[in-house]
């Protein structure tokens, strides 16, 4: 089955069978689904969509600045993290973007529209699809890149970098006047996220963009709702590229509400804990079958035969489940899925309809 170069998981809208819906393994939303208060919220603002939204966000950036601890003039907000790297490239028309492979479309995408040249990094799956911040630095020297865009955690390989080779890496990217971009949209899922994140750093260096998205882990893909953290001269830059009215009223009430949830937050990391490392186990136990730990809500999975990889796509489908077929990324190839860290009985399932089809094939060979 050929897969377009730009398809993204989630695709719940294509019949599923009658009386059946999908199990959705192939977006990375929040198991947890939409939190009580937030649900509330949303529907205590319904009257409120008779009015234009406010421009400044002045509650919701008031509340991102008090949760993240970065200053409100450090904030550009977006709908979904997805638009801030459009908005990005636009306003900067960086000529070269150096990109690692494989890794999250919207980058590649969002390049090209602003008419960018891009630079492929591969990521070696020999090494977990890792590499050093020495190695990405080379990189950029070598290409003469304008910026480099990094997923922390990536995706889809769940690979991650400690802050404190961020820092080295920005510094040095800045000595050579390239600029960095990183994609911090999974942190939230990781109780040590403080070893990772430079939103502390972005806020005060020029050269510098972190990037996040409140999409996944408060399960409002349907809203649409990041930030950026820059330093207030790229804020200004950014602010005069983006729509007046970008982030509706609706998202705004639900991003309030969504940052006051801790219990929800603490029992989100707690449950990505558990069954990532579940499935993690339980996957790896499958026949030609090896998974890529990540420690977030998603897990990449390769196979001996990529033939396997195929069938699992299409017999999971057929039995109502939905993981995502990765032969469109760039640097990947056939015979890798990505699936979802979902609640225990909707883990077992998968886990029984997938032993189910791979033992199939090898009755059928």
């Amino acid at each position: 089955m050929r897969v377009e170069r730009f398809v993204h998981g989630g695709n719940v809208y294509e019949p599923c069978g009658e009386g059946r819906s999908w199990l959705d393994f192939s977006a990375n939303i929040n198991p947890l689904g939409l939190a009580e208060h937030v649900r509330t919220a949303i529907l205590s603002q319904v009257e409120a969509v008779v009015h234009y939204p406010d421009p400044q966000a002045r509650k919701l950036r008031a509340a991102l600045s008090a949760h993240y601890e970065v200053s409100q003039d450090a904030l550009v907000l977006g709908n979904g993290a997805a638009e801030l790297f459009y908005l990005y490239f636009h306003a900067l028309q960086p000529r070269r973007v150096l990109l690692p492979v494989p890794s999250f479309s919207e980058y590649e995408r969002a390049a090209l529209a602003a008419g960018s040249g891009i630079e492929y990094l591969p990521l070696p799956a020999g090494r977990g699809f890792s590499l050093s911040a020495a190695e990405l630095f080379d990189g950029a020297q070598r290409t003469g890149a304008d910026v480099l865009i990094l997923g922390n955690p990536n995706n889809p390989t769940g690979t991650k970098f400690l802050r404190a080779d961020l820092v080295w890496l920005s510094e040095h990217l800045t000595s050579i006047g390239c600029g960095l971009v990183v994609d911090e949209s999974f942190l939230d899922f990781r109780r040590d996220e403080e070893r990772y994140t430079l939103r502390h750093e972005a806020a005060r260096l020029p050269h510098l963009l972190l990037i996040r998205s409140l999409t996944k882990f408060f399960a409002l893909p349907g809203l649409r709702l990041g930030f950026a953290v820059a330093h207030p001269s790229l804020v200004r830059r950014l602010e005069r590229h983006k729509d007046v009215w970008n982030v509706n009223v609706l998202a705004q009430a639900a991003g309030c509400a969504a940052l006051c949830e801790t219990a929800y937050q603490e029992k989100t990391r707690a449950l990505v804990e558990e069954e990532s490392a579940f499935l993690t186990r339980e996957i790896a136990a499958l026949p030609g079958v090896h998974v890529y730990p990540s420690g977030v809500n998603f897990l990449l999975v390769s196979f001996a035969d990529a033939e396997d990889a195929a069938a699992s796509v299409e017999e999971l489908r057929r039995r109502g489940i939905l993981v995502r077929d990765c032969s469109n990324y760039p640097g990947m190839g056939r015979g890798f899925l990505r699936v979802a860290v979902r609640k225990r009985k909707e883990n077992e399932r998968l886990l029984a309809a997938w032993r189910a089809v791979l033992q199939e094939r090898t009755q059928i060979s």
